[in-house]
């Protein structure tokens, strides 16, 4: 049986450009604590095996999806919960506090390759590359 704090500092990036703290995980579903700090814009992304589901803990913001020809704008604040849905394009921002997420990935995270950075976003990214 796994157990495990939160920890400090990140394990890595995403390749969106989100601080990433690794949870209890196994290859049918992981999580992960995911961070993004105040007035900052990811670089827009896809995962090419993945769905997630997001929960918002705290801060404010914003997230992108797009999916064939639809589009959506979703607010993200405390008690927030979104779908990541397979194949589907999307981009966050938090806004004037940094925005921490509950990150639930079904199969688990397969590794860095996962995701796929796209030219097309929402808003210009502000990560750092």
């Amino acid at each position: 049986m796994d157990t495990m704090k939160l920890p400090v500092n990140p394990d890595y990036l995403a390749p969106d450009g989100s601080e990433i703290r690794k949870l209890v995980g196994t290859p049918r579903g992981s999580m992960a604590h995911c961070r993004l700090p105040p007035n900052t814009v990811t670089k827009p992304v896809w995962h090419r095996s993945v769905e997630e589901i997001w929960y918002c803990l705290s801060g404010r913001g914003e997230l992108w999806r797009k999916y064939g020809s639809t589009q959506t704008e979703t607010r993200l604040q405390p008690g927030t919960s979104v779908l990541i849905g397979f194949q589907e394009r999307f981009q966050f921002r938090a806004f004037d506090e940094p925005l921490e997420l509950i990150i639930a990935t079904i199969p688990g995270w397969p590794g860095s390759d996962e995701a796929v950075q796209i030219e097309e976003g929402k808003w210009p990214p502000t990560v750092a590359d």
